[in-house]
């Protein structure tokens, strides 16, 4: 089962969150007529962690994920009880899949039920498709929450089609991998598939501070520093059970010092780095430690200092770096300052890319290393970057010339008789598949953007140039025609 952020909690802490059927003998015979209680204010028992506690109770208090709770939108429907789609919410951990799940459950009119892929079966499922076919009998619609549903084979998923298709149940599935890849196709073309974002750092930051003085929480025994705030929103990478845990372990620790000082008592940036046992990164996202330190990790890329790119790496993820931003700094450098003299350096940062895409993190920080290891040993060259920027300098002198009237397009009528197209020698006819043919504008002719080094590949690349400006030319190695 998951807490109500969507992180892992062990079965001690999800009881009494959710009722949830064990299997179809366990229902009674009148169970689905049975009027429901209308449910009074829930007590906070401080005895809980403190993610627990502080659930959110209404869609005021969820933070992030305004783009899936607008006005309108499918899943504010959903919590406000007038949508009848099921879904599919699919987003990393931490991000309120399971806290809107059981909002969800709150509607006027609707029965709960959860299911946790890591512990129930087939029979588990069939078990409350039937109670949910007997309350639907009685007016009452039954909400289906299942956790991890990625874990669900294909036969246990299967086994909801039906239900999910004729509305016996509204299915609310969380699950923290991409559904396309891990839910059956008619489960998914049965559902909307909701993806959930990481929350930012202002979400985090303001749900720290309602934590801090919510009476359900902190109850305003505890000030936050701003360097510790600041270090606990970059511990939370996003993750709000992250964030509230790492508050619960240092408030506890300062209201201990403390003692029986006055409140409020000051949490400070030791005592988060103490309880956490993980140092704070000076490292701000929008200023200068953010711009050092990505150029540092590039120049140590350039400069083939594996090491030490590595290093920056690191740096940049323990402080809750974008890696996004990350990615596509790799991929930029890995034309900029690689290019043709290991072409394979562009597949490999375009494939840590869509890593981090595709599975998130923390996993696709192995993707970024291997990555940044590729890049930093691999040869240089700024061949492709200096090629790009001598031909753009040309175009924005004003040297782009007419297109030669044989490379023009001369698919339409009348192309030929402008000359268009007239004269075009196809290279494929030759048996080289090269030959000799004007294909710049004639004011450059013969000039050269592209110089290969003799680093890595572009060693064979350079030679094999010469030999095709030499062919397409017309000229001799030397760059004198031939005759």
């Amino acid at each position: 089962m998951s807490d109500l952020f969507g992180s892992d909690v062990g079965e001690d802490e999800s009881v009494g969150l959710f009722e949830t059927v064990q299997s179809d003998e366990a229902v009674q015979p009148d169970e689905a007529a049975a009027p429901r209680p209308v449910p009074g204010p829930v007590p906070v028992d401080h005895r809980a962690p403190l993610a627990v506690r502080m659930r959110p109770r209404t869609l005021g208090e969820v933070v992030g994920q305004q783009h899936l709770l607008g006005p309108g939108a499918p899943l504010r429907r959903l919590v406000e009880g007038s949508g009848a789609a099921s879904v599919l919410l699919y987003g990393p951990p931490g991000t309120g899949k399971t806290t809107l799940a059981s909002l969800i459950s709150g509607a006027t009119g609707r029965r709960f039920e959860a299911l946790s892929a890591l512990s129930a079966g087939v029979k588990e499922v069939r078990g409350v498709i039937e109670l949910a076919r007997r309350r639907l009998l009685a007016g009452e619609q039954t909400v289906l929450f299942i956790d991890e549903v990625h874990r669900f084979s294909k036969t246990q998923q299967d086994a909801l089609l039906a239900a999910v298709e004729n509305r016996i149940v509204l299915l609310v599935a969380a699950t923290t991998e991409n559904p396309s890849f891990s839910v059956v196709s008619p489960l998914l073309s049965r559902s909307l598939v909701l993806q959930l974002q990481s929350l930012t750092a202002d979400d985090i930051e303001n749900l720290l501070e309602r934590a801090r003085t919510d009476e359900r929480g902190l109850g305003g025994d505890i000030e936050i520093a701003g360097d510790a705030m600041d270090h606990l929103v970059r511990l939370a990478a996003g993750d709000a059970r992250r964030a509230l845990t790492a508050l619960e372990a240092a408030a506890g620790a300062a209201l201990d010092q403390a003692g029986d000082a006055d409140r409020p008592v000051l949490l400070d940036l030791a005592t988060v780095e103490a309880s956490v046992d993980k140092a704070a990164v000076r490292y701000d996202r929008d200023g200068d430690q953010h711009y050092d330190v990505i150029s540092a990790f590039i120049k140590s890329i350039r400069g083939s200092d594996v090491d030490a790119a590595l290093h920056y790496l690191a740096r940049m993820l323990t402080a809750g770096e974008d890696p996004r931003f990350i990615a596509r700094r790799l991929v930029v450098h890995a034309s900029e300052d690689i290019g043709m003299a290991d072409p394979t350096a562009l597949q490999t940062a375009t494939a840590a890319a869509q890593a981090v895409q595709l599975i998130g993190m923390p996993e696709a920080r192995l993707a970024l290393a291997q990555a940044t290891i590729h890049l930093a040993t691999a040869p240089k060259s700024g061949a492709v970057i200096a090629a790009l920027g001598a031909a753009m300098a040309d175009v924005a002198a004003g040297n782009a010339g007419l297109v030669p009237p044989h490379l023009r397009d001369g698919h339409y009528a009348g192309a030929a008789k402008l000359g268009n197209a007239v004269g075009y020698r196809y290279p494929h006819d030759h048996p080289d598949g090269v030959l000799a043919q004007q294909y710049p504008p004639d004011e450059l002719v013969g000039v050269d953007y592209y110089q290969p080094t003799t680093h890595g590949g572009e060693r064979d690349i350079a030679g094999r140039v010469d030999k095709l400006r030499a062919i397409v030319r017309g000229t001799n190695r030397q760059g004198g025609r031939l005759s």
